[in-house]
């Protein structure tokens, strides 16, 4: 695949992290690498952002953010209550297509979930995904609940006619209790995509380096991991 979307089951469960690790792996197998926010949020003008967490921890990938608003909440909202244009699927999509040209891998990193607004017409990162006829990757949490928020998403997903690439754990914690341990054989059950992985608690803090000589162990063989459940 030569773009994938990102998106999760809410906000501040790994998606970025998740994002770094599928960028440190394809940059391991010498494949150019770009990531897209399509709007940040929450974060003032010379913050470090999303796209700027993952080039830290993966490494030489391609920036590009399209929009940045103050307020941490949903994009469209963000947008409005700052007065500033919004970001639109079909930016969204053009500048990926743009990237797709000059990279092996695009890596699209949504904000909050799947359906979550990023203008006042209703525009999503589902909309984006469909013009851009990309697969969309779905970051789940580990532990109690997570099946059916993640059976949700993928539900939307299909849907909308839009393929899931499978769904990732994006928070591994390190003593997992019994829901977490049992929702490892009931995801795909549950939910009906593929379990292609799960990224331990912290991740994020490790030093760069480990981060990159870990990260492949953290996915499925096709993203080019080597982790098996």
């Amino acid at each position: 695949m030569t773009i994938l979307v990102v998106t999760g089951t809410g906000t501040e469960i790994g998606k970025t992290v998740v994002t770094a690790a599928l960028a440190a792996t394809a940059r391991a197998r010498r494949r150019s690498v770009a990531v897209l926010k399509p709007a940040q949020t929450g974060l003032a003008p010379g913050e470090r952002g999303d796209v700027q967490e993952v080039a830290r921890l993966a490494g030489s990938v391609t920036e590009l953010e399209l929009a940045r608003f103050p307020e941490p909440l949903a994009p469209a909202t963000a947008a409005r209550r700052a007065g500033m244009a919004p970001v639109r699927p079909h930016e969204v999509a053009e500048a990926a297509e743009k990237l797709a040209a000059e990279h092996d891998l695009v890596l699209v990193e949504g904000a909050g979930g799947l359906l979550v607004r990023f203008d006042d017409e209703g525009g999503t990162l589902a909309d984006a995904a469909r013009l851009l006829r990309a697969p969309v990757l779905v970051v789940a949490q580990a532990g109690l609940g997570t099946l059916n928020a993640t059976a949700l998403t993928v539900e939307a997903l299909g849907v909308r006619e839009l393929e899931c690439a499978g769904v990732v754990i994006g928070s591994w914690p390190a003593a997992p209790d019994l829901a977490a341990l049992c929702n490892l054989e009931d995801f795909p059950e549950a939910t009906g995509a593929e379990l292609m992985g799960s990224v331990p608690a912290g991740a994020g803090s490790l030093a760069p380096v480990d981060f990159r000589a870990r990260a492949a162990s953290w996915l499925a063989p096709d993203f080019g991991g080597s982790w098996a459940r």
